[in-house]
């Protein structure tokens, strides 16, 4: 097994990390760094991509492990993760409580603080991007750790009715049962059919599965269903533009890309991580400067 890289930074660097796998092609560090860099912190962010050579035959105990004991000030974890992190941590957000799912840790007076920024992230970033768009009827496809904060952030936007779709049925009613407990007056239905949950009716859809990034190629929802009234959000943000929302568009449909909710969530995670208040309009910047770049 091979072995970390342990040589610490200075004492005075903030240190933070992003865990996952498939993870090379993330903008999350460089919107971080900037972010730092224009605060004026000493503020370091890398990749941990389970996926790589360096830590494919790391557990992710190992892993957390190592940075704590490094002195990070905390990390986010991304997929396949969020939703088996909780019994390694100290505490949990309420809203991490309820999700069980967890994408931003926080090292703390020797405590490991879970918190979930998927949520609020997706909010803000419909509230601002998705002005007035119809939310009678939803579909959310996955249900996954970033899936579930995704139909509680529709449940605050105010969904009336939430179709779920998921290939984990116990999975998928669990989730119900949740968002029926905290939004009594929403209407959610379970489907373990697709062709069933696409309704003539249905206002907008929404991609929460790994669908569409560069290790799973092509859309979770047919191409053949999309109507022009219809609106599409994803949360896949590399590639920015997806199948999903490649064929939305050709169908006339208004769309959401996943930057949205990869801004905004970080912006929220770089408050706890470091503690300072930061600015979305220079997170959209760097976000829209790397991927000008890759371009």
């Amino acid at each position: 097994m091979a072995h970390f890289d342990t040589q610490l930074s200075s004492s005075s660097t903030l240190r933070a990390a992003l865990i996952g796998r498939g993870i090379s092609l993330s903008k999350t560090p460089g919107m971080h760094e900037a972010e730092g860099r224009t605060l004026g912190l000493d503020y370091s962010y890398e990749l941990i991509d389970l996926d790589t050579d360096l830590y494919r035959d790391h557990s992710l105990g190992d892993i957390i492990d190592r940075i704590e004991g490094e002195g990070f000030a905390g990390f986010n974890i991304t997929f396949p993760f969020k939703s088996q992190i909780s019994d390694k941590l100290s505490d949990l957000s309420q809203i991490a409580e309820v999700l069980g799912a967890v994408n931003t840790v926080v090292f703390e007076d020797g405590k490991r603080f879970g918190h979930n920024t998927d949520m609020s992230g997706f909010a803000t970033a419909f509230q601002v991007n998705m002005t007035n768009a119809p939310l009678d009827k939803v579909l959310l496809l996955g249900i996954g750790g970033a899936g579930s904060a995704v139909a509680f952030a529709l449940a605050e936007c105010g969904v009336g009715t939430l179709h779920l779709f998921d290939l984990n049925p116990e999975r998928m009613f669990d989730l119900a049962k949740k968002i029926k407990r905290n939004y009594p007056k929403i209407d959610v239905r379970c489907f373990e059919n697709l062709d069933l949950a696409i309704t003539s009716d249905l206002n907008g859809v929404v991609n929460a599965t790994p669908m569409g990034m560069s290790n799973y190629p092509g859309s979770a929802f047919p191409k053949d269903a999309w109507k022009a009234d219809m609106w599409a959000a994803d949360i896949v943000y590399f590639p920015l533009k997806t199948a999903f929302l490649s064929d939305a568009e050709q169908a006339g449909c208004r769309v959401m890309p996943g930057s949205g909710m990869a801004i905004y969530q970080a912006v929220h995670a770089f408050e706890l991580i470091t503690g300072h208040k930061a600015d979305p309009k220079r997170f959209t910047k760097a976000f829209e400067q790397s991927t000008a770049v890759d371009n």
